[in-house]
């Protein structure tokens, strides 16, 4: 093979790679949009990642497990207040994502715990991760870093309560 067909195969490779991930954010009748995660200060073990899961199903379908090599743990938790005092929780059994409906994860509510982070989460990179769902089965998606103070449209500028979910100052376990 010349040097010049191993470029063009390796380039096909490529844009055939590229194309898989675009169109992997679905998978039966679940749709993940917007997953993104604040950018992480270095040192910092834990991460939150958000996103709307979409089930145009006519069955309820449960997310099951998070997976991703960026972090030695991950869990789904959620955050139940308690007397003023926000604590975040992990959810026991999946979440459930209604038939013809969806489930928002969004600060102060569900979020994808990143524990034991592997390396910071730089503004700009993506972290790759797999939902497991119990019907539709893996989802392959890819969270966006966003900047450490990036608040999303609606949020009012606060994470529970105004306690900054991306330092997770402020938490009880």
């Amino acid at each position: 093979m010349t040097i010049r067909n191993f470029a063009v195969a390796a380039a096909l490779s490529l844009c055939a790679a590229a194309t898989a991930w675009a169109g992997s954010d679905k998978a039966g009748q679940i749709q993940v949009d917007d997953p993104w995660v604040r950018a992480t200060a270095p040192g910092q073990p834990n991460g939150a990642g958000y996103l709307t899961i979409r089930n145009a199903g006519q069955a309820a379908d449960r997310l099951m497990a998070v997976k991703s090599d960026a972090a030695g743990r991950i869990e789904v938790h959620t955050i139940d207040n308690e007397n003023g005092v926000a604590r975040m929780r992990a959810v026991e059994g999946g979440v459930e994502v209604p038939a013809g409906g969806e489930v928002k994860f969004a600060p102060g509510g569900y979020h994808v715990m990143f524990m034991k982070v592997k390396g910071a989460f730089k503004e700009g990179a993506d972290v790759p991760a797999t939902l497991t769902f119990e019907k539709a089965g893996n989802v392959a998606v890819r969270f966006k870093v966003q900047p450490l103070s990036y608040h999303p449209a609606g949020s009012g500028g606060h994470d529970m309560g105004g306690h900054d979910m991306g330092g997770m100052k402020g938490m009880k376990h």
